[in-house]
């Protein structure tokens, strides 16, 4: 493919899904993430698009809402990876809440096999997901159907939430920056998305690389609510999302990074309840001192210590030392 005709459908790409990924356009295009960025650069330069974190999107400062069937078709593995690592957090016989969105889709599939599981969603694919479940109760909003997305918005969907207390909370977005938090790009969802969180102790934003940095209309969690994020492992030239993830870690957010060995086939592998949770260095990220900013972020390397027996320590402890 000759690179003008490589453009011609990126710029197709962007326009028709408001934000695409840069592992998204190679594959689609057929050619290294190295080639894609550099027609980005020249799309950038001519006006065309903006570049953003790991992708590209309609210029203009603010991402449009792409509908479900373009949204259903984006960074799907990703998705799958964080999909798996959440579902990890939720115990049996657990109360939530589950937004709408495509990865929270992905993570209701999972939570079918939480026995004692009740979840309060205004999401009808998150409901269809888990219409068969046994032993999992489902909670539906009222509200009106905005058919984008499956979900029930409006003061009906509101007021049925109010009075309601969960543990928590599991939402997805446009974009998560660490100045604002989560955001969407319409009004009625956003409003939902507020009394989703209002319901729940502890919030878990899904967000998967390429919202990162990517900042749209309505804010629906400030950085300060959000309890964790679960996300994928950015790409290691990909300093601007390491930047991002270390300045939400350095406000308090714990970051769970699912990485490539994470996701199960189709989310049948490790049962709920027992997935491994990653939280990991970042690529960019600067050492911090323990109990600091940026404290939640801990290497695979110290999880091992802390897992390890006596006899273990002990040895690296003495093989310390002889290195020194």
């Amino acid at each position: 493919m000759f690179a003008a005709e490589r453009r011609q459908l990126i710029l197709e790409m962007v326009r028709a899904n408001g934000a695409v990924s840069l592992r998204e356009l190679a594959r689609v295009v057929q050619t290294s993430e190295v080639t894609v960025r550099r027609d980005v650069r020249a799309l950038e330069a001519e006006g065309l698009l903006d570049r953003r974190h790991g992708g590209a999107v309609l210029p203009g400062g603010f991402t449009r809402e792409s509908g479900f069937p373009q949204k259903s078709h984006l960074a799907t593995a990703e998705k799958t990876a964080i999909a798996d690592l959440a579902a990890g957090l939720v115990e049996e016989g657990e109360a939530i809440v589950v937004g709408a969105g495509t990865t929270t889709q992905e993570l209701a599939r999972r939570l079918a096999r939480v026995p004692g599981l009740t979840v309060v969603t205004n999401s009808l694919l998150v409901a269809q997901a888990l219409a068969h479940a046994n032993r999992v109760e489902v909670v539906m909003t009222g509200g009106t159907l905005r058919g984008s997305n499956y979900a029930l918005v409006g003061s009906g969907a509101e007021q049925s939430l109010q009075g309601l207390r969960v543990s928590r909370a599991f939402l997805s977005g446009s974009g998560l920056t660490a100045e604002r938090g989560l955001s969407t790009s319409n009004m009625l969802s956003a409003s939902v998305d507020r009394a989703l969180v209002q319901a729940a102790a502890e919030v878990v934003v899904l967000a998967d690389h390429t919202k990162l940095g990517t900042d749209t209309m309505f804010q629906t969690v400030p950085t300060d609510v959000i309890t964790r994020l679960v996300t994928d492992e950015p790409p290691q030239h990909d300093d601007r999302a390491a930047t991002e993830l270390q300045a939400l870690a350095d406000q308090g957010v714990q970051i769970a990074v699912a990485g490539p060995g994470v996701a199960g086939a189709g989310g049948d592998g490790v049962p709920p309840g027992r997935q491994p949770r990653r939280d990991m260095p970042l690529p960019g990220q600067r050492r911090t001192h323990p109990g600091g900013p940026g404290a939640q972020l801990r290497s695979a390397g110290s999880l091992a210590e802390q897992q390890a027996g006596p006899a273990e320590r002990e040895r690296a402890r003495v093989a310390d030392l002889r290195r020194r």
